[in-house]
């Protein structure tokens, strides 16, 4: 990012009567005239290079060549459409033969860069006038982040831009509203049709880290996946056993170690885990082979151990002959087995609903009601378009590469095809604001006291932390209700986001508008905590647990087995998808605000907000210390700020 300090200059003492040229020469500036011309020319250079706008190009026409050698190798120009009024301000008679006189005597034979040509033309005009060029003349886009003006009394007044410029931008700054937004509908076809201010500026590397090679196959494994893994979106407290999962106290006896199932249940140590979303999806065809979908129910027990196990698990929702409750005590292959198709049915479930519509595509929603609504001196806006960074660009990309006709997932998912709008529209249908709010979540799915569930414990501290600091943010600017509620940009912002993100569906609980600051405060908060924190831990484990296939499929190509006993490991094997579909920067949480914001009292939260981050970050580093397998993924320091992944 670049910082222009503009400095301002006055002219006291003089007449009014002070001719303009006089007071050009009095704060050392050129003539207007040199102005001009040099403008011209310079202009004239970069429509024979191609560079120059369409409107004023088309005034520059080469004259006839003349049959003279000695002229032939310049470019003489003439002014056709000088004799109108836009040819006069444009240009002036005396434009084209400023040109034919110019590139004689710098021997301007073939073309050079643009660049070269200024400093040339600045040497040839006048010795004493080195052209102070403004800012449409610069040769490549760059980045603004804000022009900061120097008053005569040494004060200093921010006009934010955070744009990328190109050389034919004219710019407006005002300090008080914003000059850039986005439309109602954008055409999108690839990362390249995005403005450039919300694309990626560099490559992003990637770090493979396998956790999962050597434990897919163990049940404490697999259960602890559902509390610390890519997923611990789906596991809840089972009070009642649903009805279509018949689970008897015989079968799980000897998981539970001789206790009681029911009594278990009301102790609180039985979880659930229920995919039934995917019930009725269509499986995909890939590479013009069918594959298979299953919508499993599973059920856990948390030993004595503190260690989460499957106890139980049915394939799919309709209980029946030909749908068999598999058990940790059926023949290995038949259990493993039933643990694959589960973890295929979490695959779909976490990269379609939590990854891709709880995050990414809820962070578009927010980015594109900020960019449409706010202007860029806002709060709101400071407060946010950090959590935006590549957001529109990530999302484009994803389109193209995973969901679009020839998408990773549309071409090798089971849940590809016609299956994965039938599925995201049930994730749709079940997105609701409390949900998205992880104090409200832990406790609807009853998982306030379970041990080990450190995406929970550092989940719970985080959106703390996020809270204190946007309340003290937003306390700053709203120091009462009714200033939320007159604030008619807000307003405007949360109604795009009510209607056109989630098309004016009352049963989300996503509020149409705001009426005090305590309502502003929990919504900004759940938005950050969203594009950043729960990002993170969907986001961060991927190679970690979905490297190792066995552990996550993407697809599988046998169908759901019906009777016990019948699996081998060549049965296995078999069903997991062939190896054609499987082989198909960063800024920290808290970081980015200080470029937005210029007021004392929002810095002073900034760098507190930053101090506990880093407290937090030694505290989860210690306590990984001791844990067997160490959850890293809501380190602050590994936190993005926004869903940049």
């Amino acid at each position: 990012m670049q910082s222009i300090t503009v400095p301002s200059v006055f002219v006291t003492k003089a007449p009014y009567t002070t001719h303009h040229c006089d007071l050009y020469a009095l704060v050392g500036w050129s003539s207007l005239h040199i102005r001009r011309q040099t403008h011209w020319l310079q202009i004239i250079y970069k429509s024979l290079l191609g560079k120059g706008q369409p409107y004023l190009s088309s005034l520059v026409t080469i004259a006839t060549p003349t049959r003279s050698t000695g002229s032939s190798r310049y470019i003489s120009l003439v002014i056709l459409k000088a004799n109108t009024s836009f040819g006069r301000l444009s240009f002036q008679f005396s434009a084209a033969n400023d040109w034919n006189e110019l590139q004689k005597s710098l021997k301007l034979e073939t073309y050079f860069s643009l660049t070269n040509f200024k400093h040339q033309l600045s040497e040839q005009l006048t010795d004493s006038f080195k052209p102070n060029l403004p800012f449409c003349f610069l040769d490549n886009d760059w980045f603004c982040s804000k022009v900061v003006v120097t008053t005569p009394e040494g004060d200093t007044v921010n006009f934010p831009c955070y744009h990328w410029i190109s050389g034919n931008e004219r710019l407006v700054f005002r300090e008080a509203t914003g000059q850039y937004g986005l439309p109602q509908i954008m055409k999108v076809d690839s990362a390249s049709d995005l403005p450039a201010e919300v694309r990626f500026s560099f490559t992003k590397d990637f770090e493979f880290e396998f956790t999962a090679f050597e434990n897919w196959k163990e049940d404490t494994f697999f259960g602890y996946q559902l509390l610390n893994g890519l997923n611990p979106m789906m596991i809840h407290r089972c009070s009642k056993l649903p009805e279509n999962f018949p689970v008897t106290e015989d079968m799980v006896k000897a998981s539970l170690f001789g206790k009681n199932l029911e009594a278990e249940i009301q102790k609180g140590n039985i979880f659930l885990v229920d995919y039934k979303r995917l019930h009725g999806v269509t499986a995909n065809v890939i590479h013009g082979k069918q594959h298979f979908l299953a919508a499993p129910l599973c059920l856990l027990y948390m030993t004595p151990e503190d260690k989460l196990i499957p106890i139980a698990i049915q394939l799919k929702q309709e209980p029946g002959d030909d749908n068999p409750i598999f058990l940790p005590t059926d023949s290995e292959y038949d259990w493993l087995l039933a643990k694959i198709f589960v973890r295929n049915a979490d695959f779909v479930e976490h990269e379609l609903n939590f990854h891709l519509l709880r995050t990414h595509l809820l962070a578009e929603v927010f980015a594109v009601s900020t960019l449409r609504n706010l202007p860029m001196v806002h709060p709101l806006y400071k407060l946010l378009i950090s959590h935006f960074r590549y957001t529109l660009q990530i999302n484009t990309l994803a389109r193209q590469t995973l969901i679009s006709e020839n998408g990773v997932i549309t071409k090798n998912a089971s849940v590809g095809g016609p299956g994965m709008m039938e599925f995201l529209k049930k994730a749709v249908a079940s997105l609701t604001y409390s949900s998205l709010c992880i104090p409200e979540d832990i406790i609807a799915r009853g998982l306030e006291s379970i041990p080990n569930f450190f995406y929970k414990e550092d989940g719970l501290k985080l959106w703390d932390i996020v809270h204190r600091f946007v309340q003290k943010v937003i306390g700053h600017y709203y120091t009462c209700d009714s200033d939320v509620q007159k604030d008619s940009e807000l307003q405007n912002w949360i109604k795009d986001i009510f209607f056109n993100g989630f098309l004016a569906e009352t049963s989300t609980g996503i509020p149409q508008s705001f009426s005090s600051v305590t309502e502003l405060v929990k919504f900004l908060t759940m938005l950050i905590f969203t594009v950043s924190v729960q990002h993170a831990a969907v986001s961060n484990g991927q190679f970690d647990f979905g490297g190792w296939m066995p552990n996550f499929p993407i697809s599988l190509q046998q169908p759901l087995p019906t009777t016990k006993g019948q699996c081998t490991e060549s049965t296995m094997l078999k069903t997991f998808p062939d190896i054609n579909t499987t082989v198909n920067g960063m800024v920290a949480l808290g970081n980015g605000y200080q470029d937005h914001f210029s007021e004392k009292t929002p810095l002073e939260l900034i760098h507190k907000n930053q101090d506990e981050l880093k407290i937090y970050n030694f505290e989860i580093q210690g306590r990984n210390v001791s844990l067997p397998l160490s959850y890293t993924y809501l380190n602050p320091n590994n936190v993005e700020n926004s869903v940049a992944l």
